[in-house]
């Protein structure tokens, strides 16, 4: 008798954490602790005024930084949106901006500002296309000129193998996954 009661209440707390787990993974709370999208005031105007969508901008902030406003890559990229400080002074001048400092990429609100408006320019040089604007982001907007123009990559998702900068194809393969996670699990429905 004790050994089938001890059974059942295996058997009852297996059915009770099998049922939190399928809860927890069906439900966008467990998703959100992978995909945090922190400084949301700060994408969303910057979205709004650059007329993109604000789940591009956290994909791309989650794929170059994770979120950490202090990042420095490898090549000197510096802050949430990995802006390079010569990019983000050419920007400036574009801009209009005239008191620049390559420090001022580490102060989030301005490197959401700097980097939403590099990508909206992305954007608008590419026709909206965001697999392509994602892949100048990271490579670099002559680069994939010259790619597509040549035909060494189509400017498709389903090309991205044709990219011949594998850090390039990489980014634009997490940035993509993200984009969509962020749309999954913060747009309007959920």
């Amino acid at each position: 008798m004790v050994r089938r009661l001890r059974r059942l209440g295996y058997l009852l707390a297996f059915i009770i954490i099998l049922g939190l787990t399928c809860h927890l993974l069906g439900s966008p709370w467990l998703g959100r602790q992978f995909y945090p999208f922190y400084y949301q005031e700060e994408i969303s105007a910057a979205a709004a005024e650059q007329q993109i969508d604000p789940f591009l901008i956290a994909a791309v902030i989650q794929t170059e930084s994770g979120f950490r406003e202090d990042a420095v890559s490898s090549e000197g990229a510096r802050g949430l949106m990995q802006l390079l400080p010569s990019t983000a002074e050419w920007i400036a001048t574009k801009t209009g901006e005239s008191d620049f400092h390559p420090d001022k990429l580490f102060e989030p609100g301005y490197n959401i500002t700097v980097g939403s408006w590099y990508l909206a320019d992305l954007l608008r040089q590419f026709n909206g296309n965001e697999v392509i604007a994602l892949a100048a982001y990271n490579g670099g907007r002559g680069h994939v000129q010259r790619w597509l123009e040549e035909g060494v990559w189509d400017g498709s998702e389903a090309g991205l193998a044709q990219i011949p900068f594998s850090e390039t194809r990489t980014f634009v393969q997490r940035a993509l996954k993200n984009y969509r996670s962020y749309r999954d699990l913060y747009g309007e429905e959920n």
